[in-house]
């Protein structure tokens, strides 16, 4: 059953509305379907393969049809006076754009609201029309069952769009179609239930809940896939691994692996295990060296009593080792590609190497080093450098070098005085007027060594 929705556009914003009258001449928008419905709220369209389809790009305004994806998007102004104020408001959806947060950025999909105030929408829609006749067809789009993410189970379709009045000239390189074009092979494989297919009374809600899932178990690994958990959306589970669960605690891998064996040859067998205590988490994987010996020992174990708990075996349905496999590839790749400088173990590798660098070339350089252990290797790790002997920096005293030679100990020691020992000499220097020498019979003999060293050398 087909209805319709008549348009009429405000005059807002020329790029927004020319792109949105342009796509409809053209035919972009027919056979695309209607999703993220929100009763009493919106509902939204306009990319012609759908959120649900792998190879939907989310849509392209009408220059990037003509000029290629880079001018896929265009940024547009959105009025603040202007309100989702009635039912039937058309806006088009928008991003923020990634160089400027303040600008929005819009495609080809649009919003229509199923509502009146929707103030959710001002500032994040950019409105450019209204709905004026075809209202019964909003009721329908309202009361269409839908799947948790909004999609309806009967699919709702553009099939035509007609364009009454264009004001716009037409940009160069537009091609009008003389018909309504088929819809794509791609479209098609996006079809829930038919628009004109009528649902038997004796539909087997079964089967329609497994189709269900089995797309949003799609839409799930595509997701993983984005954010990096999953190596591609098409993983599967190898075919050759057990899982094995209901243990008892006591059970270790040792009695697993010589119970399983005798199906075949183990390439590993392990029990889960909490990381901080040890203790068993009553479940493990086995795997087989050949997908026989699995199957055999999941027809056979099932329910077997194993130190008196009886055990669930199934197929493993992890791909936790497939996915760290593919991790570690791309991680070392990707340490190649920088030239061998990539990771932590190679940034401690260029710290140690500026702090050496720098005491060689008298103190100015870094000093990154980060306990007492490090220091003491480190300075007793440095090659000698031959030539000349450089004379001494007149910020080091012979004192500092001393203390330098006995270790940090010996200078927090020094430094953290005890309070009594200040007071006493400070009564010392009282008695003596000021003017007694802070500097112990062996910081001065140090001193005169030094200077004999550095007449020595002059």
């Amino acid at each position: 059953m087909h209805s319709f929705i008549h348009l009429k556009y405000r005059a807002i914003s020329d790029p927004l509305q020319s792109s949105f009258l342009k796509l409809c001449k053209v035919k972009y928008y027919n056979y695309s379907p209607v999703h993220s419905v929100q009763k009493n709220f919106s509902f939204q369209t306009g990319d012609p393969l759908g959120p649900d389809s792998p190879d939907s790009d989310g849509g392209s305004s009408i220059w990037g049809l003509i000029s290629g994806p880079s001018r896929k998007s265009f940024i547009v102004e959105i009025d603040p006076k202007v309100k989702h104020a009635e039912r039937g408001t058309v806006s088009m959806a928008t991003v923020p754009s990634a160089k400027d947060a303040d600008e929005r950025l819009a495609g080809s999909q649009f919003i229509i609201t199923l509502g009146d105030s929707i103030d959710f929408l001002d500032g994040k829609a950019a409105p450019f029309g209204t709905v004026v006749e075809g209202f019964d067809t909003l009721e329908k789009i309202n009361d269409s069952f839908t799947t948790s993410s909004g999609r309806p189970l009967k699919d709702i379709r553009i099939r035509h769009t007609i364009v009454l009045e264009d004001p716009y000239d037409d940009p160069p390189g537009l091609v009008v179609p003389d018909s309504s074009p088929a819809p794509t092979k791609a479209q098609l494989a996006t079809v829930m239930i038919a628009d004109d297919e009528e649902l038997d009374q004796e539909v087997d809600e079964v089967a329609m809940e497994k189709l269900r899932r089995e797309r949003e178990a799609r839409a799930q690994a595509l997701t993983l896939e984005m954010v990096g958990d999953l190596p591609f959306a098409e993983v599967k589970p190898p075919e050759n691994v057990l899982f094995v669960c209901k243990l008892n605690p006591v059970t270790h891998d040792e009695d697993l692996e010589l119970i399983f064996s005798r199906f075949g040859k183990i390439l590993s067998c392990e029990v889960i295990r909490d990381k901080r205590t040890g203790d068993s988490l009553q479940y493990a994987f086995i795997e087989f060296e050949h997908q026989k010996d699995c199957e055999q020992a999941y027809f056979k174990m099932q329910g077997v009593l194993i130190d008196d708990h009886r055990i669930h075996v199934d197929f493993s349905q992890s791909v936790s080792k497939l996915s760290d496999t593919w991790r570690e590839a791309t991680n070392t790749k990707r340490a190649k590609h920088s030239g061998g400088f990539g990771g932590i173990a190679n940034l401690e590798k260029k710290r140690h190497y500026r702090d050496q660098e720098g005491r060689e070339s008298g103190g100015r350089g870094y000093r990154m080093v980060f306990d007492k252990d490090d220091i003491r290797r480190d300075r007793n790790s440095l090659p000698r450098t031959k030539g000349p002997r450089r004379s001494r920096s007149r910020s080091q005293s012979p004192q500092r070098d001393r203390y330098n030679r006995q270790g940090r100990d010996d200078v927090r020691d020094h430094t953290y005085a005890s309070s009594k020992d200040k007071y006493r000499d400070s009564d010392r220097d009282r008695q003596y007027g000021g003017r007694r020498d802070h500097r112990s019979e062996r910081d001065r003999e140090g001193y005169r060594e030094s200077r004999t060293h550095e007449k020595d050398y002059r």
